[in-house]
């Protein structure tokens, strides 16, 4: 019990070293290349997800009060073209009389695509867990519906926050003789709604990926570290886009596609970084023989 303290101070009383480990840890475990992957299947997956989300949640609250709210998501997410994919996934909305069941179950199975290949990168970054725990394949299964069903709960509670603050817009406090509108209660309450999902999603990511489950505080502390850096890098996307950027020249029609998948990578490798940070600190806390090999041999 000893050593193991002692290991675990020394990687906190030397930082440096324990960012280059996390870093080198990153390179062995193929991070980006992991990063790529991920981004790509879940920009494959979030068009069929939202439209799933969008036709459970239309029988409880109005089409443009969804439209609204899952707009106002994505451009936490895709902050320069939220729009367009919003209105991608508004068009199959309209549609959706002309889907049958294969169409559903069709969309069901792309729609978890995103879940099953970040497992599979969480479990290349905590390979050393791999060699004591092992996940049932139904347990795997179920994961990434679960993830569906929940972001659903997640957007039918926000929707039903951005009603209740779009109602009080119109209303005036007064407040040691200044007249207080609360529009702008309600921006900055719908903002923070947006923020905290995020949160919640980053924490659960880390608290159910991995296999073996990660102690909660170091999923929310990875939690918390991920959505702040996230929020610094959005703001700055959003202003590189709009100024500097040259991608709408020279890649055209596909620049959506790829403006999209890039800020869905960036994401990705903050959380995937988040996930290294945790390994690494596990492994200072326990004896694991070094390999030569990458994580993909488990």
């Amino acid at each position: 019990m000893k050593r193991i303290t002692t290991r675990a101070r020394s990687a906190l009383k030397r930082p440096g070293n324990f960012s280059v480990r996390v870093l080198i840890g990153f390179k062995r475990n193929q991070g980006l290349l992991l990063a790529g992957a991920v981004a790509y299947y879940t920009l494959l997956s979030v068009i069929p997800m939202l439209a799933l989300i969008l036709v459970g949640l239309s029988h409880f609250i109005e089409d443009e009060q969804l439209y609204s709210t899952i707009l106002t998501n994505l451009k936490l997410v895709i902050p320069q073209h939220a729009e367009m994919v919003a209105g991608q996934v508004w068009g199959f909305f309209e549609r959706r009389q002309l889907v049958g069941i294969f169409g559903i179950l069709f969309m069901l199975f792309f729609s978890s695509m995103a879940f099953t290949v970040l497992e599979n990168a969480m479990a290349v970054i905590f390979s050393h867990r791999a060699r004591r725990h092992r996940r049932h394949f139904l347990i795997s299964a179920i994961i990434p519906y679960a993830y569906i069903f929940l972001m659903g709960l997640g957007l039918f509670i926000v929707t039903l926050v951005a009603g209740a603050l779009d109602a009080l817009s119109s209303k005036h406090f007064m407040v040691l003789g200044l007249d207080l509108s609360m529009q702008q209660t309600s921006r900055v309450g719908l903002y923070f709604s947006g923020t905290f999902g995020i949160f919640a999603m980053m924490t659960s990511l880390y608290l159910v990926m991995p296999v073996g489950g990660v102690p909660l505080r170091y999923a929310v502390a990875g939690g918390i570290t991920a959505t702040i850096l996230w929020e610094m890098i959005r703001h700055v996307l959003v202003w590189y886009y709009s100024t500097i950027s040259l991608v709408n020249v020279v890649y055209g029609s596909l620049a959506t596609a790829v403006v999209a998948l890039l800020s869905i990578e960036i994401a990705v490798i903050i959380l995937l970084l988040g996930a290294q940070v945790i390994s690494e600190f596990e492994r200072s806390k326990i004896e694991i023989p070094e390999a030569d090999s990458t994580g993909f041999d488990i």
